[in-house]
């Protein structure tokens, strides 16, 4: 058994060092293929007008960056570039831009961009529930409940809105 010890270590060790292996290269991998992504987009958008899409994407790698400024900049131009778009990308689009937003703490302008997400789509889960966030941060605490409670009648089991409701309701309770 003890001549065992010493190669069940080995082992152990390899496992380890292998599965730290496939993570790094994996990471690289991921990295390499956003800043590629990135430059080709950066390049493309300079020297001509780009889709709503390629305005959609890049604006979301800077927001991965937390470059939320030029992110917001991007969303902008993929809603005013006059393509036609359909309302579900419309949303996505909203959203990120209400992100960029809420991000710089401009909650005024992230809660406007999240209502024009739902009115894009109306089931739209996550804008929901970034909208309720985003009124809770503005302390209007009863606006944030109607929204989570919404968003619990498209997702009845979504975790993030159950939770926070069930905080609201106390917290509405408690200051009556």
């Amino acid at each position: 058994m003890n001549e065992l010890l010493p190669l069940i270590y080995l082992s152990v060790l390899l496992v380890i060092l292998a599965g730290s292996a496939v993570f790094i290269f994996r990471q690289v991998f991921q990295t390499r293929k956003t800043e590629t992504n990135l430059s080709q987009l950066q390049k493309k958008l300079k020297q001509e007008q780009g889709t709503p899409l390629e305005y959609y994407q890049l604006g979301s790698i800077y927001l991965d960056k937390k470059l939320f400024v030029q992110a917001a900049k991007l969303f902008q131009k993929a809603l005013k570039s006059g393509k036609k778009e359909e309302p579900e990308n419309l949303a996505l689009i909203h959203n990120a831009l209400g992100y960029a937003y809420f991000a710089q703490e401009q909650y005024d302008m992230a809660i406007r961009e999240y209502k024009e997400a739902v009115k894009n789509k109306a089931d739209y889960i996550t804008a929901l529930n970034n909208l309720a966030n985003a009124y809770e941060r503005k302390k209007l605490t009863a606006q944030a409940l109607e929204i989570y409670e919404q968003t619990l009648t498209y997702a009845p089991n979504n975790s993030v809105a159950k939770r926070r409701a069930e905080s609201l309701r106390k917290r509405l309770v408690t200051s009556n």
